[in-house]
């Protein structure tokens, strides 16, 4: 098991969070309880320089950040909100009006002490792909749905 420890007191063990117990919000409404989360990540593209004469090393400079897109899967339910929010986004290109971007909210909970959290927020977030889910005669399984979103950026609170 791993152990992180605590910088504020010096020696005392900290576990880190648990991945299973995480809620997602769109616009502050809790809308449904996902079991997989995935593309929380951001990545610097780095530029290379040679300077004319410096033979020792190059130039690693910093250039744009890259954000992934975030992908959340949830067992299909009797909401369809999600899916609604990607259809209306559909309506909104073909008409040309300003495209729904809302604020997606992901917070991941302590099983030890339940108002320990850790939130990550999509900012102007809107979906981009929808995915139904898949169906099996002989699996008796969740109805799994998808939905991946693009944004502009990720806070950590």
């Amino acid at each position: 098991m791993s152990v992180w420890m605590n910088s504020t007191k010096t020696g005392e063990r900290v576990d880190p969070f648990a991945t299973f117990k995480f809620h997602v919000e769109v616009d502050g409404i809790e809308e449904a309880v996902f079991s997989e989360c995935s593309g929380l990540e951001m990545a610097t593209e780095v530029f290379e320089y040679q300077e004319g004469g410096l033979n020792e090393y190059v130039h690693k400079l910093p250039g744009r950040t890259k954000l992934s897109n975030v992908t959340l899967k949830k067992g299909t339910a009797e909401s369809n909100y999600l899916y609604q929010w990607y259809h209306d986004l559909e309506e909104e290109l073909l008409t040309g009006a300003a495209i729904t971007r809302k604020q997606v909210t992901i917070t991941l909970y302590s099983t030890a002490e339940p108002d320990l959290e850790m939130s990550w927020t999509l900012n102007n977030a809107f979906p981009v792909k929808w995915v139904g889910p898949t169906f099996k005669t002989a699996e008796a399984a969740v109805a799994i749905e998808t939905l991946e979103f693009a944004h502009h950026g990720i806070d950590m609170d």
